[in-house]
């Protein structure tokens, strides 16, 4: 799951390449992408629908929050596909195939491993406490259900992803370079999430988890992150010329589907080309004002993956207390999000990645 990469002198002179520097912005938008899960985890417990995917539920529901979950909902999963394409870019300009299968299986599918059969059952003991419904012990992907796709994208592209990388001009290369130049063009990126969405005709474009249409979608999302980088400079000037435009595209869509569908049976063409839409709006700000170090970066682009894996169950085991106490639903909002990421954090200060046989299950690297 790690992304940005600086290349260092030898590493410059060995690749003939100088260009291969960190980008700080995709650190942050993959900490920021994360966190955006968190707090939509949280909002999903005050929804009338929250029992039915194993989640505690409020008694009064924040119904209004949905338009804004909806506005997240289309391109939260769909922009940490592309970013982990990313990551694998930087990552292959540093290691070889083997490498990267033995670095990915220890970020990615140990945690997964790890995580289906001790961390996500967890979360469904607490919601079948909460519910008085009968106990079992049930292993499951959880919210931890992507990085298995991740894992599989990178095996499954893994052999195209390598012809690409070590074959720079080759005429899929030449062409994306000339066109890149035209800022415009990146616009077209949205067709295979079209073409995707049109051919599987998914009952619900944001039926993620799963699904043949999650894996589909998040198959292309991966591919294009990975050609996006191999642009270099070319991507990242010209995303940043189209930002405006991006974000007025989205925006616009968005209400679209706000006002004309009532967030309902909206068309799925309309919505892959708002998701693209989204993500190359914030990839182009995220590149105009955040790819700079900073101490706080450093420190939670390092905490964030940890984070994520645990807090599920911090929030489960929070909302079974907190959700039945006579409060507004707002005060148990505030509470549970503060809740939720301060007893994460505080885990993963103080236990986490202080324990050197713990590190490796969340993801993190041995001391």
């Amino acid at each position: 799951m790690n992304s940005g990469y600086k290349a260092n002198p030898a590493d410059s002179k060995a690749h003939g390449d100088a260009s291969w520097q960190r980008r700080y912005d995709v650190d942050w938008l993959r900490t920021l992408a994360m966190g955006l899960l968190i707090i939509y985890h949280v909002a999903i417990s005050f929804q009338p629908w929250a029992h039915k995917i194993f989640f505690p539920k409020n008694e009064q529901a924040l119904e209004g929050l949905w338009k804004i979950m909806s506005l997240l909902n289309i391109w939260r999963i769909p922009i940490l596909f592309l970013i982990s394409g990313m990551g694998v870019r930087f990552a292959m300009e540093r290691r070889n195939w083997k490498q990267l299968l033995k670095e990915r299986t220890a970020r990615i599918l140990l945690p997964f491993i790890f995580g289906f059969f001790l961390i996500c059952p967890i979360n469904s003991y607490i919601a079948m406490k909460f519910y008085g419904w009968e106990i079992a012990y049930l292993p499951n992907p959880g919210h931890l259900w992507f990085l298995g796709n991740i894992f599989l994208y990178v095996l499954l592209l893994l052999p195209l992803l390598i012809y690409l990388k070590n074959k720079p001009e080759n005429a899929l290369w030449r062409i994306l370079a000339k066109i890149a130049r035209r800022p415009w063009v990146l616009f077209l990126a949205a067709l295979p999430l079209m073409a995707e969405a049109w051919l599987l005709d998914p009952d619900f474009f944001v039926l993620y988890v799963l699904t043949p249409h999650g894996f589909c979608l998040g198959m292309i999302c991966f591919a294009t992150g990975f050609i996006f980088i191999s642009l270099k400079d070319l991507f990242w000037q010209a995303v940043e010329n189209i930002r405006q435009v991006a974000l007025a595209a989205a925006s616009l869509l968005y209400l679209v589907r706000l006002f004309a569908f009532r967030l309902e049976d909206v068309p799925h063409l309309l919505v892959s080309c708002e998701s693209m839409c989204w993500m190359l709006a914030i990839l182009g700000y995220g590149s105009l004002y955040l790819n700079k170090p900073s101490a706080r970066l450093a420190y939670f682009s390092k905490a964030v993956y940890p984070v994520y894996i645990i807090h599920m169950p911090v929030q489960h085991a929070l909302s079974y207390y907190l959700l039945p106490l006579q409060m507004p639903p707002v005060f148990k909002l505030i509470l549970l999000l503060a809740g939720t990421f301060g007893v994460s954090l505080l885990l993963y200060e103080y236990l986490l990645k202080r324990l050197k046989w713990v590190r490796p299950l969340f993801g993190m690297k041995g001391l």
